[in-house]
């Protein structure tokens, strides 16, 4: 599959995020496709730590290989690999302030309901959110492999913003209200950026 970013997730202690980064980046793999962690978080509430491997552009991977040379590394975590597709990226109104929190939404839509959430996505909610004061950064990526399918991820100066008025009202428009519930198998995660 067509793959812009290798999402690595892992169950662990915050103390172990970084030196699990430094290894998994050994991995020959990521030494041959040039590739480097643009981030990692870790959420306490349930251990897991998201591992972002950023790919110097588009390549096809297996994920057998994937998963092999990252278990071959025999980290003690349990690993779990995606493939990720990016679908937008996107500045956000803070940019160049220093983002803490790394707040995602991941989700599958309902059989038939792909091409609609990408025009939502794309046409009104991942710009809307982009645009609140206190986001960094927002992107949106489609995951191949493990996991709901839909993976929108937004980087943020602090919790405080998705509680914000502005942030709210892009979550509350009646476009978002007919797609909401058109979501299966959503996961909320709000993570500590580590990197």
């Amino acid at each position: 599959m067509p793959t812009d970013v290798v999402l690595v997730r892992a169950r662990c202690l915050n103390l172990e995020v970084a030196p699990l980064a430094r290894d998994l980046a050994k991995a020959p793999i990521c030494l041959e496709l040039g590739a480097g962690f643009c981030r990692s978080a870790w959420s306490e509430p349930s251990g897991i730590a998201y591992l972002y491997l950023s790919l110097p552009h588009r390549t096809a991977l297996s994920l057998n290989t994937l998963a092999r040379q990252f278990d071959a590394l025999g980290s003690s975590a349990q690993l779990k690999v995606s493939r990720l597709a990016l679908m937008a990226d996107i500045p956000g109104a803070s940019r160049g302030h220093k983002a803490n929190i790394h707040y995602a939404v991941e989700m599958t839509p309902e059989e038939s309901w792909e091409l609609e959430l990408q025009r939502w996505y794309d046409s009104e909610h991942l710009p809307g959110l982009a645009s609140v004061p206190g986001c960094v950064h927002a992107q949106r990526y489609w995951n191949y492999d493990e996991g709901p399918r839909s993976l929108a991820c937004y980087d943020l100066v602090d919790e405080k913003v998705v509680d914000a008025p502005a942030w709210l009202a892009v979550r509350n428009t009646t476009w978002s209200a007919r797609m909401r519930p058109r979501f299966t198998a959503t996961i909320r995660t709000t993570f500590a950026l580590q990197s």
